[in-house]
């Protein structure tokens, strides 16, 4: 095993120390199951919150984005690793639909049920689990997504689908200086995770690639001063669309 190879990447990742995915879904369980009906936000009509969810080429920075964005919006950051971890821990996102039941009776019944007849694409069971997890999630409160394709599950009105790109010399530079590995060493990395990323999208949702039509705002990257002006362009369009959270 080389020492380039040992140096492990998760897309998204960019030095900052978080929550593993396991801690994080245990914290949210608890503080879902320690509030009360009275102190619960007021469900919105078809029962999810405004969200935005971020589509992005790997490697582009999105999530320091997000992370950005839930400093200036009162909105939590949900990425690809929370995401995958509830999805295969089906008991934990069974607990998060039980508590969410209890305030709101019938109303993700009535989503699950629109979802798999409106979302033909969701045909197996992992796809299922993933579209429940994410909807569980976001009529939980208003949030970020961060990969996985979260908008084309959740109810297009109640999203803010933004798509980062920009370039491969871009993403393979920001990759090589993340990780202290050579530009070829990064190339390779890059390659293999377009690959795993293209091999999910056309899995779980019949998709070769992400249509231009399928968002709000398509950003592209390279040509911004830094990872503030995404935010402020972001969060502009994300005002415009659903108006001020309290």
């Amino acid at each position: 095993m080389t020492q380039e190879s040992k140096i492990k990447y998760s897309p998204g990742d960019y030095g900052k120390k978080r929550l593993s995915a396991a801690d994080w879904a245990e914290m949210n369980i608890k503080n879902w199951s320690r509030t009360s009906e009275k102190s619960a936000k007021k469900q919105p009509k078809n029962g999810i919150f405004p969200c935005i969810c971020f589509s992005r080429q790997i490697g582009v920075g999105a999530l320091k984005i997000a992370d950005l964005m839930a400093e200036q919006l009162p909105l939590r950051v949900v990425d690809r690793e929370i995401i995958e971890f509830m999805a295969k821990e089906k008991d934990l996102t069974q607990k998060a639909v039980e508590y969410f039941d209890e305030r709101y009776p019938g109303i993700m019944s009535e989503l699950f049920t629109m979802l798999t007849s409106e979302k033909t694409y969701l045909k197996n069971d992992y796809a299922r689990q993933l579209a429940k997890t994410v909807t569980t999630l976001a009529g939980m409160d208003s949030t970020i997504f961060v990969g996985r394709g979260a908008h084309l599950i959740l109810p297009r009105e109640n999203v803010l689908a933004v798509r980062f790109i920009a370039g491969k010399e871009y993403r393979i530079s920001r990759l090589a200086g993340l990780l202290g590995i050579s530009w070829e060493q990064a190339e390779g990395r890059i390659k293999t995770m377009d690959k795993e990323q293209k091999a999910f999208f056309k899995s779980v949702y019949q998709k070769d690639e992400a249509s231009p039509d399928e968002f709000d705002l398509v950003i592209n990257l390279r040509h911004l001063k830094d990872a503030s002006q995404a935010v402020e362009i972001v969060a502009c369009a994300f005002e415009q669309k659903f108006g001020t959270i309290a």
